[in-house]
């Protein structure tokens, strides 16, 4: 090989090692990549195909000299046979080189009608010997001189450098992608886990210092107090919303709960803040493979009970009960209040009920000023969320 094309290659391998790392998407770089193969061979066609599982070949990016006389349609989309000399290469990583595409044994009963206008033909493997991506192919037409030695060991060493190139792109791209979702998910996790939960622990106090102030606040402050409340429950939507969207990202999206245990821990430990007490909380079985939904239906479900021992029970006890069994999950809250009075709004418990429904299960609320307040919630783990 003579120096000036040893330093074409190695610039067109620069180049495209230079492209596929920065690129997010390592498949846009294969139209470069074919172009610098049909100008270091001298072709007037270079085309990359892409294995596929069953063996055969996609014509994914395809390169004609301005001096071809141009394929007879683009050939970008044609699906080549996996007993084409180029799924042969790609499967065995020998390349290949024939004199006329149409004349030869080994080509002439797989060459698709778009690529008939050309008669010298080489195709070298594409990617590494632990990751074969396919075959790069050059053609010249028909009538013009064939691929010598030099120019297939050319070929062969920049279609194995590029190849290179991309899957080392692959794995860059891709935990730059881990990288940025952990990112997302600890942001999302922050989101919930602190600012929701303070926010709805200034929420509640304004609840209970608005009851404690009843009737001694004038007509405005009471109005702007009730403003207030609003104001933060429209907060916390809105960051329960972004926490949701900020997970929604992750390409993979976990099929299991994401510490349900730490969560009812954290709801339980709020509302012992409230109470001045903290509640006995119970937990019996494993909760680590509650599905996704059904532990957000749980967590919001234990919020919502919770939040009406604090603001209206009065209780000097509350037991709290998460049971994992086969059939499903229960959810138990027990207090010994003054049960849930009249004139208390129904939002929170319709919302118990309608989180219950979602999941495919029932919620079931016993209450009297005698005997406190039961609240029973569960779920079959088998329902569709």
């Amino acid at each position: 090989m003579d120096s000036s094309l040893a330093r074409r290659m190695l610039a067109a391998s620069t180049e495209i090692t230079r492209a596929a790392l920065s690129a997010e998407d390592p498949d846009a770089v294969l139209p470069l990549v074919v172009r610098r193969a049909a100008e270091l061979a001298e072709a007037d066609l270079g085309i990359v195909t892409v294995r596929a599982d069953d063996g055969r070949l996609t014509v994914e990016a395809a390169y004609g000299a301005p001096s071809a006389i141009g394929p007879l349609g683009d050939p970008v989309g044609t699906v080549l046979s996996s007993r084409s000399a180029a799924a042969r290469v790609a499967r065995s990583g020998v390349p290949v080189v024939v004199d006329d595409l149409i004349d030869d044994p080994l080509t002439a009963p797989y060459v698709p009608a778009e690529l008939r206008v050309y008669g010298p033909f080489a195709v070298a493997p594409f990617g590494t010997r632990e990751r074969r991506l396919g075959a790069l192919a050059v053609y010249r037409r028909r009538g013009a001189s064939t691929f010598t030695r030099v120019a297939v060991d050319v070929l062969t060493s920049f279609a194995a450098q590029a190849g290179l190139a991309l899957v080392l792109a692959e794995g860059s791209t891709a935990r730059q992608r881990i990288a940025v979702y952990q990112e997302r998910e600890r942001i999302a996790r922050d989101l919930h886990d602190v600012i929701v939960q303070r926010l709805y622990a200034t929420g509640v106090q304004l609840e209970v210092l608005e009851r404690r102030l009843s009737g001694q606040l004038a007509p405005a402050d009471a109005t702007r107090l009730s403003e207030t409340m609003e104001q933060i429950d429209q907060a916390i939507a809105e960051v329960r919303a972004t926490a949701r969207t900020l997970r929604s990202a992750d390409p993979e999206p976990p099929h299991h709960a994401p510490a349900l245990d730490d969560s009812m821990r954290s709801e339980v430990q709020i509302a012992g803040e409230l109470l001045g007490r903290p509640p006995q909380l119970e937990i019996e079985g494993d909760l680590s493979d509650v599905p996704v939904q059904v532990a957000d239906h749980a967590r919001a479900a234990l919020r919502e009970a919770l939040s009406n021992v604090v603001r209206h029970a009065g209780a000097k006890s509350v037991l709290v009960r998460v049971r994992r069994s086969d059939a499903g999950l229960l959810l138990q809250v027990v207090d010994d209040g003054c049960g849930i009075p009249r004139d208390v709004s129904k939002r929170g418990l319709r919302n118990l009920e309608e989180r219950a429904v979602a999941a495919g299960g029932r919620c079931v609320i016993t209450s009297s000023p005698d005997s406190g307040t039961t609240v029973t919630w569960e779920v079959p783990l088998t329902a569709k969320t």
